[in-house]
């Protein structure tokens, strides 16, 4: 049984077990309102399947593509409750959320603000059913963007859905997506000119 984050759009929390699948998920929309409402979200879905920290296995999150705001929360939120309860923290790509509930090959596409998109290509899923992703994540302007295959764009990524990917990953024995967010874009801030070999006087 895992407690599952994604904040790479909204912010979205589940409970999900391999078995039963998605016990409780709650969404927010609201792409500004990450920090103020994750530790709600998670207090409510664990309510809401009636469990405890104490009966999951692990803690699965979304590391993007997604803004840089957005995307640490959601992350920093995860890890923190895998360390307080000492269970494992399981990384999985957020577009492979996506493109698990989809039959076929398929384009995910979604908002990176600044006119920028973030886009991934999928194959068919495999014998097991599992996401096949063939390019991807990257950034792009939208008429910069090349694709044949059919396209979700815009999708909220579900907590529910990469929770879930993630139990089907585990059983299969399939790797975790790295344990990095996928940012995909330099930070705005850089180090002055001015600024850079200066000494820190106290």
């Amino acid at each position: 049984m895992l407690l599952a984050i994604d904040t790479s759009s909204g912010t979205s929390v589940a409970v999900v077990d391999r078995d039963a699948g998605v016990l409780a998920e709650h969404t927010e929309a609201d792409t500004r309102r990450h920090a103020e409402v994750v530790g709600l979200l998670i207090e409510r879905s664990l309510a809401d399947a009636g469990v405890t920290a104490s009966d999951l296995s692990g803690v699965a999150v979304g590391m993007g593509p997604g803004p840089f705001t957005g995307l640490r929360v959601g992350i920093a939120a995860a890890r923190t409750f895998a360390f307080g309860t000492g269970r494992p923290l399981v990384p999985v790509v957020s577009h492979d959320a996506l493109a698990f509930a989809h039959a076929d090959a398929v384009a995910i596409i979604t908002d990176a603000r600044r006119r920028e998109v973030y886009w991934s290509e999928y194959d068919a899923p495999d014998e097991l059913g599992l996401p096949r992703r063939i390019r991807g994540p990257e950034i792009a302007r939208p008429d910069e963007l090349e694709t044949a295959l059919p396209r979700l764009e815009h999708a909220p990524v579900s907590a529910g859905a990469l929770g879930m990917l993630a139990e089907r990953l585990y059983a299969a024995g399939r790797p975790f997506a790295d344990d990095r967010a996928l940012y995909l874009r330099s930070p705005d801030v850089t180090m002055s000119a001015s600024n850079r070999g200066a000494r820190r006087v106290s």
